[in-house]
């Protein structure tokens, strides 16, 4: 009977486990480090929550001030910029001093440094303005046919379009102070050269232009600069330009027309004359032995623009002074007279007539041979008193101040060069 029961109780279905799950009781260990573990986690967000506190703080209060000064600093230009985005632009104060070199600094047509301006158009005006921050400016070069159009016009992507690159293998185009600076509306450029010509490019010629970092400028638009067209020659080139105007001191060769270590400059320097002080010397004493020396090989459409390049000479306030017996001359750095004294008698350049005159043009070509030996002066002379042996002498005196009184006797001082009756100065028109 009883191994019936435990028959039937085997063959019964199995109760629900989860009914007869035993319970178990968690170690006293483990009830510990639940404990421990929680209290550290408490501890360590009681410790963060004050830094969090003062970050959040710090970075809420920073953003109300930038927010702050940005509109109180500037709030007609953020309309401004809002309303028209193209009211700024930069632009080169000057144009550039041309010719220009590889390897030589690039500077306005007053031999300054350049400069960029900040403009901004009001109305049909540009004027100079300044934004309360800094701008970043970057010079690039550019195809000198940008823009096609005589417009003046163009977008953004169209000006980085047309930037000119270095040749393969070669330095960047452009170096130096690339990359300045706007501040209160200028920036200037102190060193920038070019690093190669401009010759093997299609258009033969450069711009330069500048640029505003986007970084640097986010809320306005700027739009670009660039200068007029130029060509970029070879440093070596530099040692042969003419130079606009000539000194006194330059060698021959800087003049319009006469190469260096050419015909012209052979034959010249041949007879003596190797500045453009001695060329223009002989041009007044002589004018028809220096176009003989020059000879078949200058037309006269080359002598006339030589002599055209050679008049713009800037002469200086230096004056010379050749003395004898009974004559004083007071001549320009080109053996042209300033006053004249003869037999004690003061004369003006028109008042030489007769043998005066004759006399004149013999003291003047015998001043012209010896004139390393002539006393040098600075400014104006007058008839008065300088006494020496009896005969009236020059006294040298400010220019300025004595214009008016030379010119009492007549137009003894002209511009840069004296004035004849047929206009022209020929070697035997003498003043």
């Amino acid at each position: 009977m009883a191994a019936k029961r435990l028959l039937h109780d085997s063959c019964r279905e199995p109760e629900d486990p989860a009914s007869k799950r035993i319970r178990t009781t968690p170690s006293f260990a483990s009830v510990i480090g639940e404990v421990v573990m929680v209290k550290s986690f408490n501890n360590f967000v009681s410790s963060l929550e004050p830094l969090l506190r003062r970050v959040v703080n710090e970075e809420v209060e920073r953003g109300l001030l930038r927010s702050t000064r940005s509109l109180y600093r500037a709030p007609s230009l953020q309309i401004r910029a809002a309303s028209d985005p193209s009211t700024f632009t930069l632009s080169f104060s000057k144009n550039l001093l041309l010719p220009v070199f590889t390897a030589s600094k690039i500077e306005d047509v007053d031999n300054n440094p350049l400069q960029i301006l900040l403009m901004s158009s009001e109305g049909d005006r540009m004027i100079p303005t300044s934004l309360p921050y800094p701008i970043k400016v970057e010079l690039v070069v550019l195809d000198g046919d940008f823009p096609s159009n005589d417009s003046g016009k163009w977008s953004t992507e169209q000006f980085n379009n047309k930037i000119v690159r270095e040749r393969t293998g070669k330095r960047p185009l452009l170096t130096g102070d690339v990359n300045v600076t706007v501040r209160d509306g200028i920036a200037i450029i102190s060193d920038l050269f070019f690093t190669d010509n401009s010759s093997w490019i299609r258009s033969r010629k450069f711009r330069l232009g500048a640029r505003v970092v986007l970084e640097s400028c986010k809320d306005v638009t700027i739009r670009e600069a660039m200068t007029e067209p130029f060509m970029v020659k070879d440093h070596r080139g530099e040692l042969y330009k003419k130079h606009h105007p000539p000194s006194l001191e330059d060698q021959v060769w800087r003049l319009e027309k006469i190469g260096k270590d050419g015909a012209l400059h052979k034959k010249l320097a041949s007879e003596g004359i190797h500045t453009v002080q001695d060329f223009l010397k002989l041009w007044v004493v002589d004018t028809s032995k220096l176009r003989k020396i020059l000879g078949g090989g200058m037309s006269e459409k080359t002598w006339e623009a030589t002599i055209k390049h050679a008049k713009t000479c800037e002469m200086g306030s230096k004056l010379y002074i050749f003395r004898g017996q009974h004559y004083s001359l007071v001549l320009n750095p080109i053996c042209q007279v300033v006053g004249t004294m003869l037999d004690g008698q003061f004369y003006s350049t028109h008042d030489l007539t007769g043998i005066h005159r004759v006399h004149a043009e013999q003291l003047i070509r015998q001043a012209y041979i010896e004139w390393n030996l002539l006393e040098e002066l600075d400014g104006v002379v007058t008839e008065n008193a300088l006494q020496q042996t009896g005969d009236v002498e020059l006294q040298c005196l400010d220019y300025h101040q004595n214009v008016a009184r030379l010119n009492q006797h007549g137009p003894l001082i002209t511009d840069t060069f004296l004035e004849v009756p047929n206009g022209n100065m020929e070697s035997g028109d003498w003043p």
